[in-house]
């Protein structure tokens, strides 16, 4: 399928079409809904928007069209967190958590990052590519068009430049988009030991450097808490990632009330993650900061936690929230932005289209891309799901089905059932 397409008699067409910049308090709601909709793509670009009415055929036909009767048409899923360069898996960890063991008490047994990072830096590039490429494969057939993709799994310069490298190759293929993130403040590696000073003082004068001048990610995360960096550390690292022109992201009060979240809003971050531990008076910083809310419910159902990111609040107070899956082989092994939704709405109370706004419009704008993807408006790119349900709010409620049926990228159907 290439050059012109046509999408028309939508059950519903999920456009969100509205203000340039990301959706807070009450405008999360508006799904700009249009029923019996047609989209009009030309050169992988939407050229109309409208009922199917309103978009008749021409004399001059398009090369392909789509008819969407019973069907949901809503943009691509845009993941704004995920961990999806790395090798083995963590089933093992998964029986101990069962058993009743923590993520902490796991992590004293030699399990945790430090067991993928020990296989992620015993596996090939080329290996890491192919695995990779599977993961890419989960995020579209589940709708998803675009991940923010983090390192983290190296923690040594050799190894993170390996896993941006593959994240730049995987984005060079396609079809799905792969925005890089250096994620080497994930923990202090265990050769490190006592020298923790000496693990920093590589990735400010040495790693950052490199990934800045070459360009090798657009942004700079680190993993604020207990167990990982401290404040004072993660504050000179995104004081260099800012120097070295990177964005800044941070994992933020995950686990424990810590001033991550203040931070986030004394540096400009762009977004912090988690937040399961912020008081009304935090959110309200991170408001008047401008930094999004990435809030991954996933996580916390995975690890059999029961604190979920008060996603209300956020909402009441007028901060802009986006969620993701952070997909990653210990706390958030799925790659399915529906069920993100279903966890969404059961455990933080968000509305069917409150959580639509967020895994779309919301998450582009987090990534500095709302004026490209997360909605279906003239002159964006084709990023389109189609689901089959004929309304909207099945996506979330008949949780733990893929309910996609077929998945455009930039004008081309990449996924069929």
């Amino acid at each position: 399928m290439s050059g012109k397409l046509l999408i028309r008699h939508a059950a519903q067409l999920i456009t969100l079409a509205g203000p340039r910049r990301p959706r807070a308090g009450a405008e999360m709601n508006d799904l700009a809904v249009i029923e019996d909709g047609a989209v009009y793509i030309e050169d992988g670009r939407i050229t109309a928007v409208g009922t199917t009415a309103s978009l008749p055929l021409s004399s001059e036909q398009p090369v392909e069209v789509i008819d969407a009767s019973r069907m949901v048409v809503a943009p691509g899923f845009v993941d704004s967190h995920t961990h999806p360069i790395f090798a083995g898996t963590r089933t093992d960890e998964y029986e101990w958590r069962a058993s009743g063991l923590s993520y902490q008490e796991i992590a004293a047994r030699g399990g945790g990052i430090r067991s993928t990072v020990e296989r992620t830096r015993a596996t090939a590039e080329e290996e890491l590519l192919e695995i990779a490429r599977q993961h890419a494969r989960w995020f579209l057939q589940h709708g998803t068009t675009t991940i923010e993709a983090k390192t983290g799994y190296g923690l040594n310069l050799e190894t993170e430049l390996k896993l941006l490298r593959v994240i730049h190759r995987l984005h060079q293929e396609g079809p799905l988009e792969l925005i890089p993130t250096l994620l080497a403040a994930h923990i202090v590696p265990d050769e490190y030991g006592d020298r923790r000073d000496q693990y920093l003082k590589m990735i400010l004068q040495d790693l950052l450097p490199i990934v800045g001048r070459q360009k090798l990610a657009e942004y700079h995360d680190v993993f604020c808490e207990e167990g990982a960096f401290s404040e004072a550390e993660a504050r000179a690292l995104m004081a260099r990632a800012k120097e070295m022109g990177l964005g800044l992201r941070i994992h933020a009060n995950q686990f424990t009330p810590s001033g991550a979240a203040r931070l986030a809003a004394e540096m400009g971050a762009v977004t912090a993650d988690h937040l399961e531990y912020v008081d009304e008076e935090t959110i309200a910083l991170l408001r008047d900061a401008g930094v999004m809310a990435v809030l991954l419910p996933g996580a916390v159902m995975h690890l059999g936690l029961h604190r979920y990111p008060p996603a209300r609040e956020m909402i009441r107070q007028g901060l802009p929230i986006a969620l993701a899956t952070d997909f990653n082989p210990g706390s958030s092994p799925t790659p399915n932005m529906q069920m993100i939704l279903s966890l969404a709405c059961t455990q933080m109370n968000l509305t069917p289209a409150e959580a639509l706004t967020a895994a779309t419009i919301n998450a582009a704008y987090s990534l500095h891309r709302g004026h490209l993807i997360g909605s279906l408006e003239v002159g964006k790119q084709a990023d389109i799901v189609l689901f089959d349900c004929r309304d909207y709010r099945e996506i979330p409620y008949f949780y733990g089905v893929n309910h996609v049926n077929g998945v455009i990228k930039k004008g081309v159907l990449v996924y069929s059932k």
